[in-house]
């Protein structure tokens, strides 16, 4: 089997090259540069905004799956469009993909969302996220579409921020809850979804909901860290317009996937 991982030099994407790696897989990786820093991977330079660019190496790799992770927060060209670009080539030669997406494309609400809601964004990223969702299901109905949270484990921005904001040099907000994922749970459900028949939308998050400060002060226990140092703010008083309270209810992916969606809690346990 062979898997193309477009934006294989992100944090999630060099996890899923990792994996499939270790498993057998013949895998190539792409990034704007073209490195990726993963032994046994073959890299790629690849700016997904080109549209004849993505589908000339979709085409020249010759993948059974596709897995697109490739965004950046700030360009919708890269995270809109880009997907559309990859969805197409995929669809071109007929393999597989399994597309990357986030509840950054939900508002908030204190009910947990459910694998076929609709999007609500309420800034740039989550309304580029719903795009590119949008264009991927036109383009290919039988991809699978995997809505996510905050990805953490060591390396990870999230814990990164954590560690700022326990120093004073960043700030964790209280009222924005997430259900935050270990790298290696995502990536292990990315590969048994990459081989499935799954199509459609799915939520793959883990099953407790935290704030961001509330993620802040498990990290400062497991690292032995002050917690009283650490800066927390509400997102209204910030005056940033951001998702506030996004649970994804994931137990349908819990039921479909061998991978177990671990709690932050437990991943983070001192």
């Amino acid at each position: 089997m062979r898997m193309l991982v477009v934006g294989g030099s992100g944090f999630l994407g060099g996890e899923v090259c990792r994996r499939g790696v270790a498993a057998g897989w013949s895998v190539v990786g792409t990034s704007h540069r073209g490195e990726i820093a993963v032994p046994g991977v073959g890299a790629r330079r690849l700016d997904v905004t080109d549209r004849d660019a993505v589908r000339r190496l979709v085409a020249e790799v010759g993948p059974d799956v596709v897995v697109g992770t490739a965004y950046r927060a700030d360009d919708w060209t890269v995270t809109a469009d880009g997907a559309a670009h990859v969805a197409y080539a995929a669809a071109e030669v007929g393999v597989r993909l399994v597309h990357l997406s986030s509840d950054a494309l939900h508002g908030g609400r204190p009910e947990p969302y459910g694998d076929e809601e609709p999007p609500s964004p309420v800034h740039v990223y989550g309304a580029a996220k719903a795009a590119a969702e949008t264009a991927v299901r036109a383009v290919d109905p039988s991809a699978v579409l995997v809505r996510t949270s905050l990805i953490v484990g060591e390396g990870s921005k999230q814990i990164r921020l954590c560690r700022e904001a326990l120093t004073g040099r960043a700030v964790l907000f209280t009222d924005e809850l997430r259900c935050p994922i270990d790298v290696t749970d995502l990536a292990r459900a990315v590969l048994e979804l990459a081989t499935s028949s799954y199509a459609g939308l799915l939520n793959v998050a883990g099953p407790d909901a935290v704030s961001r400060a509330e993620l802040g002060l498990l990290v400062a226990r497991r690292d032995g860290l002050d917690p009283g140092g650490m800066t927390t703010a509400t997102g209204r008083s910030s005056g940033l317009v951001r998702p506030t309270q996004v649970r994804l209810d994931s137990s349908r992916a819990a039921g479909l996937l061998r991978t177990r969606l671990r709690g932050v809690a437990e991943l983070l346990a001192g």
